[in-house]
């Protein structure tokens, strides 16, 4: 199975910035996606961004010009720089790892978005 880590989680003032990581261990190799999703108190899990081992990218609509998504294969991690940070986007933020079209969770890391 593959054990998914996400860190870089915390409180941000608005405007400003972080980066989270998710780091995967396990049966890396076969995994072809890797995601980040946020879910706000009340609210339903969202997608946030997604890249694919072939580095494709996808982004929530919304968010495409102040996230990113990177990777570095080496460190079997992906992270999202987050940007211009407001305070709707304060939330849980999730990591997951696709394998054999099994989806594999982390147990997210709190960013809070607050003067």
């Amino acid at each position: 199975q593959v054990h998914v880590v996400e860190s870089g989680g915390g409180l941000v003032q608005p405007g400003g910035s972080l980066r989270l990581s998710c780091a995967a261990s396990g049966s890396i190799f076969s995994i072809n996606a890797m995601g980040w999703y946020r879910q706000a108190p009340g609210k339903q899990r969202e997608l946030v961004a997604v890249i694919t081992s072939g580095g494709s990218t996808n982004y929530a609509d919304s968010l495409k010009g102040r996230f990113t998504i990177s990777r570095d294969s080496a460190k079997n991690t992906v992270y999202l720089q987050m940007n211009s940070l407001k305070p709707e986007d304060t939330a849980v933020y999730y990591c997951n790892a696709r394998r054999a079209s099994l989806l594999y969770w982390g147990q997210g890391t709190q960013v809070t978005v607050s003067a």
